[in-house]
């Protein structure tokens, strides 16, 4: 079971984005929170199971009180559990740290120029590296908004080194003018950051829009009743390798799930 996680979370960054899927996205008070791991593209992939040796942080923040998610290896799905009260549960998780070895420079290519780097192209030739065998570390830090029962609260930054913050309560505030996040680094803004915003429909149809943040790291999206909504931001910085087969590139990717109710 480890081991297919690990293949799917080591796939390449250029192809898929990392969720944490509710079950349910407003639960009664006492009632479990359910949420799958998930990998893919366009709000489609494969749910994985709770590995602890696969994730650095895996918890529940309400208010001031942060729970972690207790579970067993190989609990499908991986968020499986109860907390005390009633609130805005934000579920975080972070995975450990993942390498690929690019063997097709247009990968790099399409994918730098996907998630808004390019300059990270031509970055790469100026340093004299290889257009294929070289290597990017990657890891995922995903949030999610859950409502327990009343579901009053709001997010708060967590210390992910990157993270997407609701500057909302998607459960209790007017959204009529849209959702507003802040995207953060090593908790700074973002500024002018591309922000992809996936959007699924009743029906299950998914439609991808970009926008980005302004000089506060900050960023308002449309959001409509009855859809669920995956918020993405990848940060891409040079790594200076110490010995060969090192990493040369880093990409931290932060997403945010939640639903808008009707």
């Amino acid at each position: 079971m480890a081991w297919a996680i690990a293949v799917v979370l080591a796939a390449p960054a250029a192809a898929h984005e990392f969720w944490i899927d509710a079950e349910a996205w407003q639960v009664a008070p006492g009632e479990n929170l359910k949420a799958a791991l998930r990998v893919g593209e366009k709000m489609e992939g494969g749910s994985y199971a709770y590995i602890p040796p696969d994730f650095t942080r895996f918890e529940i923040a309400m208010g001031d009180a942060i729970f972690p998610v207790e579970g067993r290896a190989g609990d499908r799905p991986a968020l499986n559990m109860a907390i005390p009260g009633e609130g805005l549960a934000v579920v975080a998780h972070v995975t450990k740290d993942y390498r690929l070895t690019y063997t097709e420079w247009q990968k790099f290519v399409d994918f730098c120029e996907h998630k808004d780097f390019a300059w990270a192209i031509d970055r790469h030739r100026a340093r004299g590296l290889p257009e294929t065998g070289f290597r990017e570390l990657y890891s995922r830090h995903g949030k999610s908004l859950i409502g327990v029962g009343a579901a009053q609260g709001q997010d708060r930054a967590l210390g992910l080194l990157t993270e997407v913050v609701a500057n909302a309560n998607p459960y209790t505030d007017d959204l009529s003018a849209g959702f507003p996040v802040t995207v953060l680094f090593d908790g700074a803004p973002r500024v002018d950051t591309q922000v992809e915003l996936f959007e699924k429909a009743p029906d299950g149809t998914v439609a991808v829009t970009l926008h980005r943040t302004d000089g506060d790291g900050r960023a308002v999206l449309p959001v409509r009743p009855g859809h669920v909504y995956l918020v993405d931001a990848v940060v891409m910085r040079p790594l200076e390798p110490a010995e060969d087969g090192d990493p040369v590139w880093e990409s931290l990717w932060a997403s945010l799930t939640f639903a808008v109710p009707q």
